[in-house]
């Protein structure tokens, strides 16, 4: 494999200009200079490109611009070691050392495992102290090609006990010396994890592992990329003293870890004082009253967490309410569809009540219940409804999918209350979900039940009882005592203005019509498409879903109609704009998902455009919502039906007029995909080659666990 550094790609102490661009074009010419890019101009032009996106300054005067190019030939190192510096980004100042790290556009694995090692060996203070002090670009070649490209070595004997600081699945060398008294025997285990696996995740694990090593405490880390990760062994978990989450997401199968004495923070804690984290994580295991990890009898008194970097208010609602709608979704695609089945077997009527029951049950329940395949339904004599095999069939699908649909707002509430309080809030949120049924308070009550439940059982779980009535708090206490005050508080105080505002929010929907129910297209195809899949396009979607389940009346259908058309807008809509209209305005990436957003588009996954609306939300997202709003306005104008929750072109049969309800959508996709395209045309070059995910996406996302040890950097990639 060819040496990604040459002493042609070194500039020692140089002045390569007064700001990032400047550097960023010096840095690009040495490489098109040594014959390893066809142009310097396209390759600076992709890693400016890459640089609006975030900053790639990093803590310690280092920056990190980088790219992946078509104008590349061969993966390749430039580095400068700047005179006067200049500033990245960084948090803590300006950079002296610069990697400007080009990489193909298509590079192959190899290539991209090295970059991978520097991008990890870049925590270590001794590697970034040798690069300052180096006296030759010979030497910066040398030192970089040690941790890109070790020489292979025997294998080390794996520690007996305590002492080293390892990852899953990595061999530990021999740790240097024994541990001092203080932490003997004791070993901590860590979960690091950034938002989209980028540097931070197997940065802070470097950080923790070196902090460990020094300090004499055997640490076991695994890093949760977004490439995959390696679980740390059942039994490494068993025998932790603790356990610390360096995370900003949500840690992967975190009931492995349930009763370990537990500190959790942000990645940028973990990189900035893993020290003082590794020091708390020792002293919470000697706190019987410290913060444990949820997941076991007696565990739920759970201590405030660490401080650190915390998610805002914001963040945290979002991550509240998210969480309830992802664990409904399932209830209202299976319960939507098997409904939507029933109407095409049976006719729309089925769910109409049946005159021979006296008004008790509707056709559905009835002929479930008292007809089988030996003695099927006759012909009722009401139009569009049919009886025999195909209405039996009909009304089975009917009623399981009404059965599914009395779940909904259960899981709504049931699974915010749980994102809030994990598993003691899951009893209390599903109660208080039925409740809000009952109360005739629908989904706006399950949105507030599930948080006052929530919040109820997060409560009573920090009450410090004493030991005999411990093992009853998460089993009996809990559950009793925050299922009374949240459903409580909804039968006697919100049940009934929440039912009220309902019945009139659902009066003022169904009886627009003409240019009101125009407006209305337009405020539900806004809302669709103003965060793609986040709060406020699931409030449109349930509100839509709730009136399937009712008889069908127009208003319900005309709703669930326009609130699918313009879902499915933002997804084929970013397509046409990235693979059809000027694809040289998209990256690589973003124009594979373009071709798999016409899929999902076409599906009604909206969430298909979250990585260009991710990359340049101030471009697509108002784009999208001009043309979420123009099919919105098209569909309630005309009166469209649709009688399935989901299931885009597919569930053509549900739709009263599947050729206009097709029609715009495609306007509207038409609307919002050259709006975008004329919106990233203006004042912006075209970033064809860039890659839009981070360095360490592409990069650094190495599978392989951080190792530490005396010797060995960590992050060198194993032989």
């Amino acid at each position: 494999m060819s040496a990604l550094i040459t002493t042609e790609l070194v500039a020692l102490d140089a002045d390569l200009g007064h700001d990032k661009d400047a550097v960023v074009r010096r840095l690009a010419g040495l490489v098109a200079a040594s014959g390893r890019a066809t142009g310097a101009d396209d390759l600076h032009a992709d890693a400016m490109a890459r640089e609006a996106k975030a900053a790639t300054g990093l803590p310690g005067g280092i920056a990190i611009p980088h790219c992946r190019s078509a104008a590349v030939t061969q993966a390749s190192l430039a580095f400068a070691r700047l005179d006067p510096k200049v500033d990245f980004g960084a948090p803590d100042g300006p950079a002296d050392l610069a990697f400007l790290i080009a990489a193909p556009e298509h590079g192959d694995a190899d290539h991209l495992t090295l970059l991978t090692a520097l991008a990890r060996a870049l925590v270590r203070p001794e590697f970034v102290a040798s690069l300052r002090a180096a006296g030759s670009a010979d030497e910066i070649v040398a030192l970089v090609q040690d941790v890109v490209s070790p020489p292979e070595a025997p294998a080390a004997a794996a520690p007996q006990t305590t002492g080293g600081a390892t990852a899953a699945g990595a061999t530990a060398p021999t740790p240097a010396a024994e541990p001092a008294p203080a932490t003997a025997g004791r070993s901590i285990v860590a979960v690091s994890a950034c938002p989209t696996g980028i540097a931070h995740t197997y940065m802070a694990a470097d950080k923790l592992t070196a902090a460990a090593k020094e300090m004499g405490v055997e640490l076991h880390v695994e890093t949760q990329g977004s490439s995959g990760s390696t679980p740390l062994d059942p039994s490494v978990i068993s025998q932790a003293t603790a356990v610390i989450f360096a995370v900003d997401v949500g840690v992967k199968d975190r009931d492995r870890f349930a009763g370990k004495p537990l500190v959790q923070s942000g990645t940028k804690r973990a990189m900035n004082e893993p020290e003082v984290m590794i020091r708390e994580a020792l002293a919470v295991a000697d706190d019987p009253n410290g913060r444990r990890v949820p997941g076991t009898a007696g565990a739920g008194a759970a201590a405030p967490a660490a401080s650190g970097d915390r998610p805002s208010t914001g963040s945290e609602i979002r991550r509240w309410l998210l969480t309830g709608v992802s664990y409904m979704i399932p209830f209202v695609a299976a319960g939507g569809l098997l409904i939507a089945l029933g109407f095409l077997f049976a006719g729309y009527p089925i769910v109409n009540t049946d005159p021979t029951t006296d008004g008790a049950q509707s056709y559905a329940l009835n002929w479930a219940l008292n007809n089988n395949f030996f003695d099927l339904p006759g012909d009722p004599g009401v139009d569009y409804l049919r009886g025999g095999l195909l209405g039996y069939l009909g009304a089975l699908f009917t009623v399981l999918g009404q059965a599914a649909f009395g779940f909904l707002v259960p899981a709504l509430a049931g699974y915010i209350a749980y994102a809030i309080a994990d598993r003691p809030g899951i009893v209390p949120g599903f109660v208080v979900g039925a409740v809000s049924l009952t109360v005739g308070a629908g989904f706006l009550g399950g949105l507030v039940g599930g948080i006052i439940a929530g919040f109820a059982a997060l409560w009573i779980s920090r009450w410090k009882l004493p030991t005999f009535a411990r093992g009853l708090q998460p089993v009996v206490i809990i559950p009793l005592l925050a299922t009374l005050i949240s459903s409580g508080i909804m039968v006697v105080l919100l049940g009934r203005p929440l039912a009220a505002a309902l019945e009139g929010l659902g009066d003022f929907l169904n009886g627009l019509t003409g240019t009101s129910a125009v407006l209305l297209g337009v405020i539900l195809g806004l809302m669709m498409c103003f965060d793609l899949g986040g709060p406020v396009n699931k409030a449109a979607y349930v509100f839509a879903t709730t009136g399937l389940t009712a008889a069908a009346t127009s208003g319900p259908l005309v709703i669930m109609a326009t609130v699918m058309a313009a879902g499915m807008v933002p997804p084929l809509a970013m397509a046409l704009s990235s693979t059809v209209l000027r694809p040289r305005l998209y990256t690589p990436a973003e124009r594979d998902n373009g071709k798999a957003a016409w899929l999902l588009g076409a599906s009604f996954i909206s969430e298909g455009a979250i990585p260009f609306a991710a990359a340049d939300p101030l471009r697509v997202i108002p784009s999208m919502m001009l043309g979420g709003a123009t099919t919105g306005a098209i569909v309630a104008g005309l009166g469209l039906e649709l009688r399935a929750p989901h299931g885009g072109v597919f569930v053509f049969f549900a739709m009263s007029n599947a050729v206009l309800f097709i029609l715009a959508v495609l306007i509207g996709a038409a609307v919002g995909g050259v709006a975008v395209t004329l919106a990233k045309s203006i004042g912006r070059k075209p970033a064809a080659p860039a890659e839009d995910a981070d360095l360490t996406t592409d990069l650094a996302d190495d599978p392989r666990p951080a190792t530490a040890g005396p010797g060995a950097p960590a992050g060198r990639p194993a032989h």
